[in-house]
């Protein structure tokens, strides 16, 4: 499995295709946009610099439960720690 499909192999992220480029290989993959925070930093410590991506929107889609509950929890702290102030 080569660098791209390593990375992408998170939960919550789908890799939907690939396609030969030469003496590289086009992965298309699908993942949540704060999954793609650190993505370019990851990649291009993985190839020395040599590994590039492009990224567009592709779509909406409900968080997870588990991850819901926790940015809920966040706000509302914040909140709570911004009232205080």
């Amino acid at each position: 499995m080569g660098v791209h499909e390593d990375l992408l192999q998170a939960q919550r992220r789908r890799i939907v295709g690939m396609e030969p480029a030469g003496e590289t290989a086009v992965v298309r993959a699908q993942a949540p946009m704060a999954e793609m925070l650190t993505y370019e930093s990851s990649l291009r410590s993985m190839t020395g610099g040599r590994g590039g991506y492009s990224m567009e929107f592709s779509h909406y889609e409900e968080v997870p439960s588990f991850i819901a509950e926790r940015v809920v929890k966040d706000v509302k702290a914040e909140k709570e720690k911004a009232e205080k102030h």
